[in-house]
């Protein structure tokens, strides 16, 4: 691919070696943007698709052929004159949006295909946090559990949360607190919009990886001129991205061309603040990604933002002017220019500070994977609008793109959020049911106590009748038994004229009985008064 002139020999970047990955740097205003867009312009026409983040919303003019009545583009047929570049002339470029805010094209990822590591650094969570994230990121797998969206997440903290004590015992502390403080951190990933990414359809890579029906590759853009005030969900989003390249493209060593380039805008965002086992992750991913045929470009003011274990892998380079203003900027510039091959002919260190605008110093990878000696290099005008579409012509790019409307209506299936209420709910009406059959319990008990009672009273009461009817009875059988005596007796009682002729009869028995008496009595006192009398 055709970069520009320099040293009097036309600057080749070789497609096999594009997978080597490469680093745009210059101060603001220095041409990097142009470069960039050249390079996009240049890879598309090859057939290699191509996703680039579109920090200051100018990109976008991918998607547009340039047009001499442009002020901007004023110079271009000169340079394109001044640099022998006869092929040139205006052109677009198959472009399809992304967005992470759901804006200018939807792009989502779930929380489970993101992963603790990437979320601990989105939520700037510490390593005793990310090891609680960790933990539930596990137990869901374990359960079934789909972590899809945030609220999916949420959900499945306040799960941990409940689980306290069980899965410190399984896992190691997980603490209510440091819960809560992940919640909190999620609440602010919230508000910064981490809602419209996180969610289904999630992107298919294979959408990123296509060509058009003339063979172009297509310019994928993700829109991050607001995405700008979340600088970690961007550059997480990105590493993601890239993440998700490595895992899913299959090896294919050195590929005549690449299968897709990679343009990271803004790159120093990846690396601030970056704990060690990310930036091992990086240094992973882009080492090893080479070999899936993907190739990583780098775009940042000052080449030193590229820590060394990284910059080391950055084989195609393209330095635009640095300003030395402060010792720190000196210091930037003789390490920026001691990363070029050394050419005799160009003293890079004072180079770098004399670049005009669209020249650059450049090294590419020569055919047998050597860097080629830096040289002052004039960079190849674009074909494409140096400038930001219209909403209008967003909107008919986004109807008529390859992926339609594919990524327009959000999904939201049954996951984590959804089971787990469900359950919560499960739990809650069981309890409520133990509750009441407690309750019910409690109430058939007491009844049966009242009807105890009931039947203790209704027992004494029957007894006491009985009782009552018995001493009832027997007064009766008494009354009737002292009824029939008397009656008996008065039955044995004599008529008054047998009594008058008993009494007569008693009477004169008695007068009888008194005389019959007198007269043995006076025979009796006789005999024995004789028989006194004859003994003496």
């Amino acid at each position: 691919m055709f970069v520009g002139v320099g040293g009097g020999n036309r600057q080749i970047l070789n497609f096999r070696r594009a997978n080597r990955h490469g680093l745009i740097a210059g101060a603001t205003g220095t041409g990097k943007t142009v470069t960039l867009q050249g390079l996009v312009e240049g890879f598309s026409g090859a057939g290699v698709p191509v996703f680039v983040a579109d920090v200051k919303g100018d990109l976008s003019g991918l998607a547009m052929a340039g047009s001499p009545t442009a002020k901007v583009h004023d110079g271009f047929a000169t340079r394109a004159a001044e640099i022998g570049y006869s092929d040139w002339r205006y052109a677009d470029n198959p472009v399809q949006f992304w967005d992470l805010f759901g804006e200018q094209g939807p792009v989502r990822t779930t929380v489970s295909e993101m992963g603790p590591l990437l979320l601990s650094r989105l939520m700037d969570l510490n390593d005793t946090q990310e090891g609680v994230l960790t933990i539930a990121f596990h137990v869901a797998d374990r359960d079934g559990l789909l972590l899809l969206d945030l609220d999916d997440l949420q959900a499945m903290l306040a799960h941990c949360a409940e689980r306290a004590a069980e899965l410190t015992t399984t896992y190691g502390n997980v603490s209510k607190a440091t819960v809560g403080t992940i919640q909190r951190a999620l609440l602010q990933l919230r508000s910064q919009g981490g809602d419209h990414f996180f969610g289904e359809p999630a992107l298919d890579i294979a959408d990123l990886i296509a060509r058009d029906d003339k063979g172009r590759g297509i310019v994928n853009i993700l829109a991050a001129d607001k995405l700008m005030a979340s600088p970690k969900l961007y550059s997480t989003f990105l590493l993601w991205l890239l993440s998700e390249l490595f895992e899913t493209l299959p090896e294919v060593g050195d590929p005549d061309k690449p299968k897709l380039c990679f343009f990271f805008d803004e790159a120093h965002l990846l690396f601030d603040d970056a704990p060690k086992a990310l930036l091992d992750k990086i240094e992973q991913v882009v080492r090893l990604i080479r070999s899936k045929g993907v190739g990583v470009y780098f775009i940042t003011q000052n080449p030193v933002d590229i820590p060394e274990t990284v910059a080391g892998q950055l084989g195609n380079r393209v330095q635009h002017a640095l300003r030395a203003f402060t010792p720190k900027d000196q210091k930037a510039i003789r390490a920026a220019a001691e990363t070029f091959r050394a050419n005799p002919g160009v003293d890079a260190a004072t180079a770098i500070t004399e670049l005009k605008v669209g020249e650059a110093l450049v090294s590419l990878l020569q055919a047998d994977g050597s860097p080629s000696p830096v040289e002052r290099t004039l960079i190849k005008p674009v074909a494409s609008r140096v400038g930001p579409v219209t909403p209008v012509e967003r909107g008919v790019i986004r109807e008529t793109d390859a992926i339609g409307t594919k990524y327009d209506e959000a999904i939201d299936r049954e996951s984590a959020e959804e089971l787990l209420t469900a359950k919560a709910a499960e739990a809650s009406a069981a309890v409520a049911e133990a509750r009441a059959a407690a309750e019910q319990a409690r109430l058939d008990a007491a009844q049966a106590k009242e009807d105890e009672k009931a039947r203790v009273a209704a027992e004494r009461e029957a007894a006491k009748a009985a009782k009552e009817a018995e001493r009832a009875r027997q007064a009766q059988e008494r009354d009737a038994a002292r009824e029939a005596a008397r009656r008996a007796k008065e039955a044995a009682r004599p008529s008054l004229a047998e009594t008058m002729v008993q009494s007569a009869a008693r009477s004169a028995a008695s007068s009888i009985g008194r005389k019959v008496a007198g007269n043995f009595g006076a025979q009796l006192m006789r005999g024995l008064l004789g028989g006194l009398f004859k003994g003496r």
